[in-house]
């Protein structure tokens, strides 16, 4: 399929049978199920100046945390606890964690609670991501967010499709089962660049693809109001799902924050993931991305029990599985088919 054929999908009025194609296709490889990833947000430091992210170097204004090793672990022990079968470790891009400490972390969390372990945790070298699968990482997220290089460039100082695309190259090579995605509604983002942003995407042959709504942050120069783009959203996701029937595709945070089903109209639209927080309390606030990133004042077990709540009664299951893609050949593919 071409970026023409996509814009033209992207252009179709209404997108419920789209929807309904996508989550039959859905179905087909994941049935009703829909993995659980627990995610852990250790540190909200971020050495980067991305434009769209709450988390920006130059947002004096939000206040800095880091959880030491015993709370991270803490954190994907409660995960487990929960019912996820990933622990996701996330968090700005901070040199303050030694790579011995994170690939410490990898393995004990391996070792004791019989998860898959995904990290997303920015841009490095190809020796410290081969370090970190040696330790036992199973995934690596690193998002793209678009590939059109004006607008990457605009949105992401000092940084380049080019050097990005390398990297998700690079984690593939190393055995990762590796995800990346975009954001939809990116200020100057054209239904054209968004169709050649799916279509980029879907030629990577990646395990886990994201696509989730822009939300502007009021601590980021692109904090004016924008309509949100959430159905666009939901009609993304339907897309990549007909475009990479195996992958993992999440039903994203960012949804919910725009509405309060709207992870379960993710699924609807052919997502089979979700990615509760699971960061302490104390600080889950603190991991600003964007508004209505952590919900404030809400008990973690609370949360995530309505989640699953909203989930059933849907009509979906959360698993506890490692959850590997149904993509051929991927790291660990069969191994809770």
């Amino acid at each position: 399929m071409t970026s023409r054929d996509i814009l033209e999908m992207l252009a179709a009025t209404g997108g419920g049978p789209m929807y309904a194609e996508a989550r039959t296709v859905a179905d087909r490889f994941f049935g009703r199920g829909v993995y659980v990833r627990g995610v852990v947000e250790f540190s909200n430091h971020c050495r980067k100046n991305c434009h769209y992210c709450g988390l920006r170097v130059a947002n004096t204004g939000l206040e800095r945390f880091r959880l030491e090793p015993e709370g991270i672990l803490a954190a994907a022990a409660l995960a487990r606890e929960l019912g996820a079968g990933t622990v996701v470790l996330q968090s700005g891009e901070d040199l303050r964690y030694d790579r011995r400490v994170i690939g410490d972390l990898v393995r004990r969390i391996r070792d004791t609670l019989d998860v898959a372990v995904t990290l997303s945790l920015g841009d490095f070298d190809r020796d410290t991501y081969a370090y970190w699968r040696d330790c036992g990482a199973d995934r690596y997220l690193l998002k793209m967010e678009t590939f059109d290089e004006a607008l990457h460039a605009r949105l992401r100082p000092g940084c380049t499709v080019a050097d990005r695309l390398a990297r998700v190259e690079m984690l593939q090579s190393l055995g990762y089962e590796t995800g990346s995605g975009i954001i939809v509604g990116l200020p100057g983002m054209t239904d054209a660049i968004l169709a050649e942003d799916i279509h980029r995407l879907s030629q990577l042959g990646l395990e886990m693809i994201a696509a989730g709504p822009f939300i502007p942050h009021p601590s980021t120069p692109l904090a004016a109001p924008v309509d949100h783009a959430i159905e666009k959203s939901l009609l993304v996701t339907a897309v990549l799902r007909l475009l990479n029937p195996g992958a993992n595709i999440p039903a994203t945070s960012a949804l919910d924050a725009l509405a309060a089903d709207g992870r379960t109209r993710g699924l609807d639209a052919g997502a089979n993931v979700v990615m509760p927080s699971v960061t302490p309390d104390a600080v889950r606030g603190g991991y600003s991305i964007y508004p209505g990133k952590n919900a404030a004042g809400r008990d973690v077990r609370d949360a995530v029990h309505g989640l699953f709540e909203r989930l059933r009664n849907a009509g979906y299951t959360p698993v506890a599985d490692k959850g590997f893609s149904r993509i051929a050949g991927a790291c660990g593919g069969n191994a809770d088919v």
